[in-house]
């Protein structure tokens, strides 16, 4: 009874960090220069850029080797999935398993799969997302086929509609964070297998590596020093035309 208290707390604990930093992480980045934020001002300028040129098979092949990551995390949730659920027909011979290694918590059918049942949610959220992902670059696609072309970049409405396709980019980029986000929770989940309170920590260990690569890491310092460049120039040239 005392390890079934501990796990309810443990899950309750996950659950807290789990939506808890996404609330978080999606209010931070309005006002704080993040990997999420300063990805959205290169994909205008990029976007911005794409609308002047006439052959595009650059921008092509980017976004085709976008949608071929998402893919590719697809598919590994489908053979993920299939052998999760697998384990639902071996959880005596889980339990069995797991009752074996050193100082785990002691282990029960019941709670064995609930465990198996949190694990098979997560991906299939993580499906969701990565599929939709993949949907809204097909979108992206449709609109970079249509876009007309604008040798002098001052159309300005050329330039909305180049917003336009940044902010589809942007939410399928999300999605694609979403569903890593799920990878990385459930990997707090695995650790539930051995004890709860292992669980826990790697609850607030996840958010942790969540929070210093989105908002304090190395690559985020670089991304914001180039989106600043970028923001530069733009100010120089509209500087230069109003001279001119």
């Amino acid at each position: 009874m005392s390890y079934s208290l501990l796990d309810l707390v443990a899950l309750v604990c996950f659950l807290v960090c789990w939506i808890g930093y996404t609330s978080f992480s999606r209010r931070k980045a309005k006002n704080t220069d993040c990997i999420a934020r300063c990805l959205h001002q290169h994909r205008i300028h990029w976007m911005n850029e794409l609308i002047t040129r006439e052959i595009r098979v650059g921008e092509a092949a980017l976004l085709a080797n976008l949608e071929r990551n998402i893919t590719f995390f697809a598919s590994t949730t489908m053979l993920i999935l299939a052998g999760v659920l697998t384990l639902f027909s071996q959880v005596a011979q889980l339990e069995s398993v797991i009752a074996s290694i050193p100082y785990t918590a002691v282990p029960n059918d019941a709670i064995i799969q609930l465990k198996l049942s949190l694990l098979t949610f997560i991906f299939v959220m993580a499906f969701f997302q990565f599929t939709w992902s993949m949907r809204q670059y097909g979108f992206l696609n449709v609109m970079v086929g249509a876009a007309p072309i604008d040798k002098t970049g001052k159309n300005e409405s050329l330039k909305r509609y180049a917003k336009q396709m940044a902010v589809v980019q942007d939410q399928a980029a999300h999605s694609y964070n979403y569903g890593l986000r799920t990878y990385y929770f459930s990997m707090a989940v695995l650790s539930w297998f051995f004890h709860p309170l292992l669980f826990i920590g790697v609850s607030l260990f996840v958010v942790y590596t969540l929070y210093q690569r989105e908002f304090n890491s190395k690559a985020v310092v670089a991304i914001t020093a180039g989106m600043h460049i970028l923001d530069s120039e733009k100010d120089v040239s509209c500087i230069d035309q109003v001279k001119k």
